[in-house]
């Protein structure tokens, strides 16, 4: 059972696990600097990873991210990778250029995202929420899969969720909110979708990847920076541990990724730990609605993925 709570932070974990990160290959959307992508790859830095790949939309703030890393650790290499995840094009390409390396993927860390935006679509006509946060990193992940496995040791798949997914389930008969929008149900759908994705890996590829999705906690980051006061206020009654510092909250995406969870293939974190039955809200879990997901979204982006 795991010894961690709530304030432990990304650096103990990783210190509890060392041997997870040297020598991995780790990628990780939504690395902005104050953000708990930054966080999160600057604290996988310090235990000699053999390559860290730096993805997101916006090259600048890549580039500052990894002069970070480059200031604290000259020794651990770096790469860019320009992925706009609202595009499928963009997904596409983003894809191929991974495709091209000569390192597998070890460990994925779809962390990017996007909370509460007032209504938009993508350029491929889906709201913005569930194109970005879900479809963009499904094709994504499904893309370069088969790469990853070819990788010594099990591939890690980790999908960062929120505790907002209780906000609401997918609306399979509605994803795009045609018949009216709110802001935080399609949060909600988004974040339930990021569930459901880590469920139906695993039922798919069983002990060949291991994937799970993470609750990081309620962190003020560039992730709302459109957001008020009174939104990020309203939230509080999804989120007890409301507050978190960055270091907190990346401590999760830390135990995904590090620690001995096989026995439980699919699960949702929080705190370091497994969720308990009453923090998931009913559907998350469910491998009927993850097979449904998997199977919309296979039909959003035009293509089939065993």
């Amino acid at each position: 059972m795991s010894t961690f709570t709530a304030t432990t932070t990304a650096a103990e974990v990783a210190a509890a696990y060392p041997s997870a990160i040297t020598n991995k290959v780790i990628l990780t959307t939504g690395v902005s600097p104050n953000s708990l992508g930054a966080t999160f790859v600057q604290t996988l830095a310090a235990h000699s990873p053999k390559l860290l790949i730096l993805a997101g939309r916006n090259v600048s703030k890549l580039r500052a991210t990894q002069a970070a890393i480059e200031t604290a650790y000259p020794s651990t290499p770096t790469r860019l990778l320009t992925l706009d995840l609202s595009s499928q094009s963009g997904v596409r390409t983003a894809a191929k250029e991974v495709l091209s390396y000569k390192e597998p993927i070890d460990i994925l860390v779809n962390n990017a995202a996007i909370m509460a935006s007032p209504f938009a679509l993508t350029p491929d006509n889906l709201e913005s929420q569930f194109g970005t946060n879900h479809i963009g990193h499904f094709l994504f992940t499904a893309l370069i899969l088969p790469r990853m496995l070819t990788a010594n040791g099990v591939p890690r798949i980790i999908n960062i969720s929120s505790a907002g997914h209780r906000l609401s389930r997918i609306r399979f008969d509605d994803v795009n909110f045609k018949t009216g929008y709110n802001k935080w149900a399609a949060y909600g759908q988004a974040k339930t979708a990021n569930m459901l994705f880590s469920v139906e890996l695993a039922r798919r590829y069983g002990d060949r990847v291991l994937s799970y999705s993470v609750h990081p906690g309620m962190i003020w980051t560039n992730l709302g920076t459109h957001l008020t006061q009174e939104d990020f206020d309203s939230q509080k009654v999804l989120d007890a541990a409301l507050g978190n510092t960055l270091e907190e909250g990346a401590a999760t995406h830390m135990f995904a990724m590090c620690a001995d969870l096989e026995a439980v293939n699919g699960a949702y974190l929080l705190d370091c730990r497994v969720a308990r039955p009453e923090e998931v809200r009913s559907g998350a879990g469910d491998g009927e609605e993850a097979r449904k997901l998997w199977s919309l979204s296979e039909e959003i982006v035009g293509q089939k993925f065993d």
